[in-house]
């Protein structure tokens, strides 16, 4: 399992003539492959779509995405409102959960960390001790290391009802002694960068 996650950065005022048309679009498309969700930014980078795909692997998805070209009406027809466009193929831990279709935001804190070279292993080591932990105060969705994009990138999303419940429960974790995983590893790696934005999904996301 590999999920693609394409980022688009839009002019100002877009947002709304973008969801619609990619909306539109997007009913066709689903017919070769769904979503696993579509978000907008509210707080962080403003005027951005993260659009997640789920592919079993890179075979799949150049199969599909050939196919959605050749049958029409895909891309959808956004171009004009486009500032940039990235693509990273992220591959789940093998304890993430799958991103399914659910309502268990609307708030979705998506943090991206570039970690040291190598560092990889000592992130998971560090994580899986923590986490059983820090889920009994909210779940986590998403644990997923770069393959293809950006290298080095460790990204976690977790869901929240509410951003006063999103504070709450961070200050409850870090309180705990066991959080964040970096500060109480026995194998410590190096955070080299850290990016924090919060989502909200389209009408269309399968993931709300």
């Amino acid at each position: 399992m590999i999920y693609e996650v394409r980022t688009y950065d839009l002019k100002p005022r877009s947002l709304p003539e973008v969801l619609k048309r990619f909306g539109e679009a997007y009913e066709k498309r689903k017919q070769l492959s769904q979503l696993a969700a579509f978000w907008y930014t509210e707080i962080g980078p403003l005027n951005q779509i993260v659009h997640v795909w789920p592919y079993k692997d890179l075979a799949e998805r150049g199969k599909i995405r050939a196919a959605a070209v050749a049958a029409g009406g895909w891309p959808p027809k956004i171009a004009e409102f486009i500032l940039s466009m990235k693509s990273d193929i992220m591959v789940p831990w093998d304890n993430s959960p799958l991103l399914e279709p659910g309502d268990v935001g609307p708030y979705f804190e998506m943090r991206t960390y570039t970690v040291g070279p190598g560092d990889q292993p000592k992130v998971q080591k560090a994580w899986a001790a923590a986490l059983p932990v820090r889920e009994k105060l909210s779940p986590v969705i998403a644990t997923w290391f770069s393959e293809i994009g950006g290298l080095n990138k460790f990204v976690h999303i977790w869901p929240y009802r509410t951003l006063d419940e999103r504070a709450r429960i961070r200050g409850q974790a870090v309180a705990s002694g066991t959080w964040p995983p970096s500060a109480v590893a026995d194998a410590p790696y190096s955070t080299l960068t850290q990016e924090n934005k919060i989502l909200l999904a389209a009408p269309f996301s399968p993931l709300k």
